[in-house]
């Protein structure tokens, strides 16, 4: 298997870079379209595990659009062969909250999606 494929590591990145924004502008379109429409699909946020796309878009439907702008810190893609990836960045909120995500990236026949996402805080 080959990891960090050049061009796979650029597609992913750019998935990756859309999300992003989709995120903080609180594009809840793009978001549900970016994960998995699938009932294995996982996200574990701040508070709450959510499992299934379904759970997943109805979490993002009913939160708040306020506080969402980050600056992120050492984002590291690494891609295994042409079809699967993982993302993990470091954030900090506007507030001064320190976090970290990961996601797992899966290539589908319709583009990149993520199949697993955990966000956490770190402590003050």
């Amino acid at each position: 298997m080959e990891i960090n494929l050049p061009e796979v590591v650029e597609e992913v990145r750019l998935a990756f870079n859309r999300y992003e924004q989709a995120l903080v502008n609180n594009d809840v379109a793009v978001l549900d379209q970016l994960f998995w429409q699938h009932p294995a699909t996982i996200r574990y946020g701040a508070t709450e595990n959510l499992y299934g796309h379904a759970a997943i878009a109805q979490f993002r439907a009913q939160r708040s659009p306020q506080g969402l702008a980050r600056q992120l810190t050492r984002t590291v893609i690494t891609t295994y062969g042409r079809d699967f990836a993982t993302a993990n960045t470091e954030f900090a909120k506007v507030s001064g909250q320190l976090g970290r995500q990961s996601q797992t990236w899966m290539r589908t026949e319709d583009g990149w999606h993520v199949v697993s996402a955990h966000v956490s805080f770190l402590p003050d």
